[in-house]
C-alpha cells in the first residue's frame, strides 16, 4: 500500500510547514488517474499523524476528475482512466487533470 508512504509524506509536508503550530485542518487534492486511494490516504492519515502538530487534523480530500485533450481535433474530454477515446475517434489524449497530488491547504 503506497499510500501509507505518501500519506506520511503529505504529514511531514505540513509539520514542516506549519511553524511549530498545531495543524487544524489539511485540504488534499487527489487526481482520479493517479492510483491513489483517498480511503486509503483517509485510514492512514490519523495513524501518521500520531505524535505530531498534525494530530487531531481534520482532513479533506478533493478529487479532481481526469480529463484529457485530444491531439487531433483539440476537445477536452472527461476520463475515468488512463487511456480513452476521443468523440472524433482518435486515441491520442494528452493528460490535462487527474494525475494530482498536492496540498492544497493548511489550516493552523
Amino acid at each position: 500500500m503506497h499510500e501509507l508512504g505518501i500519506t506520511r509524506s503529505v504529514i511531514a509536508i505540513c509539520a514542516e510547514n506549519s511553524g511549530g503550530a498545531a495543524v487544524k485542518r489539511v485540504t488534499l487534492e487527489i487526481g482520479k488517474l493517479s492510483a491513489i486511494l483517498p480511503d486509503a490516504v483517509r485510514f492512514c492519515f490519523d495513524i501518521c499523524a500520531k505524535g505530531t502538530v498534525v494530530e487531531g487534523a481534520d482532513l479533506e480530500i478533493l478529487e479532481i476528475p481526469g480529463r484529457g485533450r485530444c491531439r487531433l481535433c483539440g476537445r477536452t474530454i472527461i476520463l475515468s482512466q488512463l487511456v480513452g477515446r476521443c468523440e472524433c475517434g482518435s486515441n491520442d489524449l494528452e493528460i490535462i487533470a487527474g494525475e494530482e497530488l498536492k496540498v492544497k491547504e493548511m489550516e493552523v
